[in-house]
């Protein structure tokens, strides 16, 4: 099993027991492999949820530029409750994990077919 496989796999656990959610392995999958070398990036691969700048570079990177939405108070709504349901106090949040569920969130799967 290559580094990739495990870290989905960890991410998968995460989106069972941290988010109580059975996570689509294929969609997982792809929007890992979206994430790019961060992945592999201690500081990359995690989303700093109590920094606004990277709350923003969430918003403006990923659900503007990646999956086509429009600026509106929704997105970060929508960042907030992904964060909330992921847990707070949860220190590590998997940056390939928020962008599933965000994914989700917006049913934008299709951006990854």
């Amino acid at each position: 099993m290559g580094k990739r496989d495990e870290l989905i796999a960890k991410y998968a656990d995460d989106l069972k027991t941290k988010c109580g959610m059975t996570p689509d392995m294929d969609l997982l999958t792809k929007v890992t492999i979206g994430c790019g070398p961060s992945i592999y990036n201690a500081d990359a691969s995690t989303v700093a949820a109590s920094q606004p700048d990277e709350l923003e570079t969430v918003k403006n990177n990923f659900l503007i530029k990646k999956l086509g939405l429009s600026d509106g108070a929704e997105l970060m709504d929508a960042i907030n409750s992904v964060l909330d349901t992921y847990g707070r106090s949860e220190r590590n949040k998997y940056r390939a994990v928020v962008y599933y569920m965000l994914t989700k969130h917006f049913g934008k799967e299709s951006v990854y077919g």
